[in-house]
């Protein structure tokens, strides 16, 4: 075990820690010539077009040091707020960190919440200076932010560069130094941590774990505590660049196992894995289940491929564990589910993925927070879709939830960011200079308002250079109201949403007039209403394609015209009774990008 270092690699998305990755598994001589490639642990299609890790991927490397032979296991990790908790399930599994900071960008707000992460892990933490070799490099200046941040030596502070090698072997020599080998029995009981899981469609479900105490052999019976269900270990090995089977896997290392297990629900992240013959005493502590922030409905286009999108939503929670989803039905869309997602990206992730690899065409609805309603009698009902709000008479007060946010820019876009934020009802609570010309806000503001549009605004105002990051700090009395958005006097009630009082007639009036432009225009007239309650706040009227029943009177009585105009009238009028408006996609995607 002294010749075992785990560690993994943190940074703020665009950092360049997949480029750096690369670079290693090229030096330790891992990934061949013909094999090498850009982002090499990035296997889906859509990371590689990002340009973003979305899922964490684990890969062990072989070093040799002054004639010792070294095993290290990289975990790679995202660097989006949206992913932090694929993050914190890496870092569980590792002994060290390696601190990746682009050196003509300074430390992001992405940077600091995962290097909390990893502190109250007691990692070992390895500072890197990333993208040396760019005419924008400010090392200087970057390392004092490192030094402020983290406390450590200045010579500690390692230059490199992922495109051109630069200081690649300085950091696997950093690495074996610095980075603690595991601790652990292998004569004690087996006690495995299960951080992640992925699905093939040949061999099922395939848990990658790693060892704490004893050995993990080929054959033997297991046991995962949480769920109390006992498997035959069919295959055991190694991460390589492909699995590499092998008949043992010891105290201290990083694997995988195969033991047919077809149902998603059987493998818990963070569960323990232990022998059946002889268990170990208790399981591993510390792992949490993960927090949704944003829920929506994702429906099928098609009913009757309701049952299709829901193994497609199973296989897609195998690999992705932080996607929580549950049956329900709308009068417009059918059956469908609510899903809870981490943020706005991880959903725009899970609806392409459900496209590309499951080739499901689905319709989101607009996505919303949970709420705490109480009602008048004292009792308390969790609001995780807008019809589950009750009456508004019965309704004592309700409350949501607010984040606090803290966004790092530079001195010039702090004015346009503090009012991007004051237009969203946040707080500032505090403004501190990181440097002469960078500037770390934090701001008390309701989650709510976060999940629109707000990263993209913020990115457009700042010109791209203010990061974002945050974390829920509980719930606030707010005055809030259901809106309904109503065709024909009929709620859609996919369109619906929670807001707050004071905004409700300027989003109702701009959902009207977008509406307005992308339902195509029927043979009757369509009234498009915003209501709070019985009031209605809004409304727009897309007028009736009229065919020209006049066309054939040419002179003559007026009599006829009129008799023919009125015939038309009586029919739009049963026709407006009866017609039906169909809803374009597109309709629903757009209510989510308003400010465009």
């Amino acid at each position: 075990m002294q010749h075992f270092r785990n560690f993994c690699i943190i940074a703020h998305i665009d950092h360049g820690k997949s480029t750096l990755a690369d670079r290693l598994l090229e030096y330790t001589g891992t990934v061949n010539k013909r094999d090498m490639m850009a982002q090499v642990l990035d296997t889906m299609d859509l990371e590689r077009e990002r340009g973003i890790t979305i899922k964490s991927h684990a890969i062990q490397m072989n070093y040799e040091l002054d004639g010792e032979k070294y095993v290290l296991n990289l975990i790679d990790t995202p660097g989006h707020v949206d992913f932090s908790y694929e993050v914190s399930r890496s870092i569980a599994a590792c002994e060290g960190a390696l601190l990746i900071v682009d050196a003509s960008q300074g430390i992001q707000a992405q940077t600091i919440s995962n290097l909390y992460l990893a502190i109250e892990h007691n990692l070992e933490i390895i500072p890197i200076l990333n993208k040396m070799d760019l005419p924008g490099a400010m090392p200087e200046e970057v390392k004092d932010q490192i030094v402020d941040l983290i406390g450590c030596d200045r010579e500690n502070i390692i230059a490199a560069s992922g495109k051109t090698g630069l200081g690649v072997n300085d950091i696997l020599r950093a690495i074996i130094a610095r980075v603690p080998s595991p601790k652990g029995n292998v004569d004690a009981p087996l006690k495995a941590l299960i951080f992640d899981s992925v699905f093939n469609s040949f061999r099922g479900i395939i848990a990658y774990y790693k060892v704490l105490d004893g050995k993990m052999r080929k054959g033997e019976k297991v046991k995962f505590m949480n769920t109390n269900n006992e498997y035959h270990a069919d295959e055991v090995g190694v991460l390589r660049l492909d699995m590499e089977p092998r008949p043992e896997v010891l105290a201290g290392d990083v694997g995988y196992i195969i033991t047919g297990i077809k149902q998603a629900k059987e493998v818990k992240v963070g569960d323990t894995i232990t022998s059946f013959e002889k268990p170990t005493a208790e399981a591993i502590q510390g792992f949490e289940d993960v927090k949704p922030m944003v829920f929506a409905g994702i429906y099928p286009v098609e009913t009757e491929d309701y049952e299709e999108l829901r193994d497609s939503m199973g296989k897609l929670q195998l690999n992705d564990a932080s996607l929580v989803f549950e049956p329900e039905s709308s009068a417009a869309l059918g059956f469908g589910f609510r899903c809870g997602f981490l943020g706005m990206l991880h959903m725009e992730i899970i609806q392409e993925r459900l496209e590309r690899e499951f080739n499901m065409t689905v319709i989101t609805t607009v996505p919303n927070v949970s709420y705490k309603a109480y009602t008048k009698k004292g009792e308390y009902i969790e609001v995780n879709n807008p019809s589950d709000l009750p009456d508004p008479n019965t309704i004592d007060y309700v409350e949501e939830p607010y984040i606090k946010a803290t966004i790092i820019t530079s001195t010039d876009f702090v004015g346009p960011v503090i009012a991007l934020c004051l237009d969203k009802r946040g707080m500032l609570e505090n403004q501190v200079y990181l440097t002469t010309n960078r500037v770390e806000l934090s701001f008390d503001m309701p989650l709510a308002e976060v999940v629109f549009d707000f990263y993209d605004r913020l990115k457009s105002i700042s010109k791209g250079y203010a990061s974002f990051d945050y974390h829920q700090s509980g719930y606030k009395l707010s005055y809030l109201v259901k809106m309904d958005i109503m065709l024909n006097k009929d709620a859609v009630d996919a369109l619906s949403s929670i807001i707050h009082k004071d905004r409700a007639f300027d989003l109702g009036k701009k959902i009207c007039k977008k509406l307005k432009e992308l339902i195509p225009r029927q043979q009757f007239e369509i009234a498009i209403q915003a209501a709070v309650g019985a009031k209605i706040i809004a409304r727009e009227t897309i007028s009736a394609l009229r065919k020209d029943v006049t066309a054939k009177c040419y002179g003559g009585d007026i009599s006829r015209k009129r008799k023919l105009l009125e015939k038309q009238k009586e029919g739009k009028k049963r026709m407006r009774q009866v017609g039906n408006v169909e809803i374009p996609q597109s309709a629903f995607m757009a209510v989510l990008k308003l400010d465009e």
